[in-house]
């Protein structure tokens, strides 16, 4: 008899496993049902943490430990990934590595007053390592400065009406006037500059990354209304900048603006972001050889079909005729969209209440044990099935 091949493409859950262990877990309680099965995992990153070093691994790459300027000012322990292969000399920096929401301290998440600037040092010390095709990946922010302070540590001076320096932010981007790009690392004319991103991701408007994000991250709806007008004036300074209206782009949005501000500044392609992360995953040909998908991330939700990776695997899985199973640690408002999306069916992992320490501490447990009650029901209605 043929054995059942499986495909395991999951995201990381956020603060707890990477996407390597997700599918790990997965997988094993995949096999307490099915011992002699083909499962095909497949760890998958939306360029938010995990990227570098998942794409490291899946070139042949290595990850270089750099220490950087942390999202509230002080040091932090950074790497980026330079992958493995022909061509180029390519980089990939991970912007959460550096300005992820993770490095925030719950007393000081207050997206205004966090920085990029740790990423600007990265994608300097790229630049330093040889590197000159960098590709950021934008995800799990927990910034809303447009990518000022990534751009201040790459050499760009932000300057009031009077020519004083302003050490620009979320809030402070609406008192700079004026530009000054004198100073800029002048590597950067050589390079190749690549920002892979959730194209649903707006600068502004109510749809805009202030609105969308800003609470998630912390800000109040003062906050919000802030920063929301901090977004629309460094909107006009990069068109005025280079004449090109960066409002509506998709994926000016990313990571609190920073897409804007790297496309603004510095000429970067905001593309797609898993046009870009799954070139090397092969993952069509992969998903075309199974006979059911697996996929996961930490919650299921209205934004899943919106560019996570449970959605992309779905749309894709579709195009093959695929089942999709999606696996979440919660289940959050708007999940039935993902039918949608292509996801045939979705289960949270948590079989009894228990609290978010012990969620986080046993997810690895959680979810084979999920896996494996899904797939004995899914045998049970192939058995019927058949009858």
């Amino acid at each position: 008899m043929t054995p059942l091949r499986f495909v395991v493409a999951p995201s990381g859950f956020k603060e707890s496993l990477a996407a390597e262990a997700v599918a790990a877990a997965i997988t094993a309680g995949v096999r307490r049902v099915v011992p002699g099965a083909v499962v095909d995992t497949v760890p998958l990153v939306d360029g938010g943490e995990g990227s570098a070093r998942t794409l490291a691994a899946a070139t042949g790459g290595e990850l270089v430990p750099v220490r950087v300027t942390g999202p509230v000012g002080e040091p932090v322990c950074a790497q980026f990934a330079i992958l493995g292969g022909d061509g180029p000399r390519t980089a990939v920096v991970e912007m959460a590595a550096a300005a992820g929401l993770r490095l925030v301290p719950a007393d000081l998440r207050d997206p205004g007053r966090t920085t990029t600037y740790g990423v600007g040092e990265l994608i300097r010390a790229a630049l330093d390592a040889g590197c000159r095709r960098i590709l950021v990946g934008c995800g799990d922010s927990g910034t809303c400065d447009g990518g000022a302070g990534a751009l201040r540590a790459l050499g760009a001076r932000f300057l009031d009406a009077v020519g004083t320096p302003v050490e620009a932010d979320g809030y402070t981007l609406a008192d700079v006037v004026r530009l000054d790009l004198s100073t800029m690392d002048e590597r950067l004319a050589g390079t190749e500059l690549t920002v892979a991103c959730n194209p649903c991701n707006l600068l502004v408007g109510e749809h805009g990354v202030a609105r969308v994000f800003g609470p998630q991250k912390g800000a109040g709806p003062e906050q919000v209304e802030a920063l929301s007008t901090a977004m629309e004036h460094w909107a006009k300074l990069l068109e005025h900048h280079r004449d090109v209206d960066l409002r509506f782009v998709p994926g000016g949005g990313a990571s609190g603006g920073l897409g804007a501000g790297l496309a603004g500044m510095l000429g970067a392609r905001l593309l797609p972001r898993f046009d870009v992360l799954l070139d090397h995953a092969d993952l069509d040909a992969r998903l075309a050889a199974a006979d059911l998908v697996f996929t996961a991330e930490g919650a299921i939700d209205a934004q899943t079909a919106r560019g996570k990776v449970p959605g992309e695997v779905a749309r894709r899985a579709k195009r093959h005729g695929k089942p999709v199973i999606a696996l979440a640690g919660t289940i959050g408002a708007g999940a039935r969209t993902t039918f949608d999306a292509g996801i045939d069916a979705y289960a949270g992992i948590l079989a009894a209440p228990i609290t978010l320490p012990e969620a986080l501490e046993h997810a690895a447990e959680l979810l084979a044990d999920a896996a494996e009650r899904v797939l004995r029901l899914v045998l049970v209605g192939t058995a019927l099935a058949a009858r």
